[in-house]
């Protein structure tokens, strides 16, 4: 076997590897982006300015990337 049969092997292995541990980070967090927003509700609840700040930012950064 060649060095470059060698590092293309070594490639792979290490592109499975990654797509197991994304895939075990998911089963471990699958719902972060409903606990993110979830939370962020809570917030705006209890500080209705928190709500509006962030409003505005969010006007602000679209208007910037348009």
């Amino acid at each position: 076997m060649g060095i470059k049969d060698q590092f293309q092997d070594k490639a792979e292995r290490m592109q499975q590897q990654g797509k197991q541990r994304a895939d075990q980070a998911r089963e471990q967090f699958p719902n972060r982006e409903d606990r993110d927003r979830d939370r962020r509700r809570d917030e705006d609840e209890m500080d209705p300015a928190s709500r509006r700040r962030r409003d505005e930012d969010e006007r602000f950064e679209s208007s910037y990337d348009a």
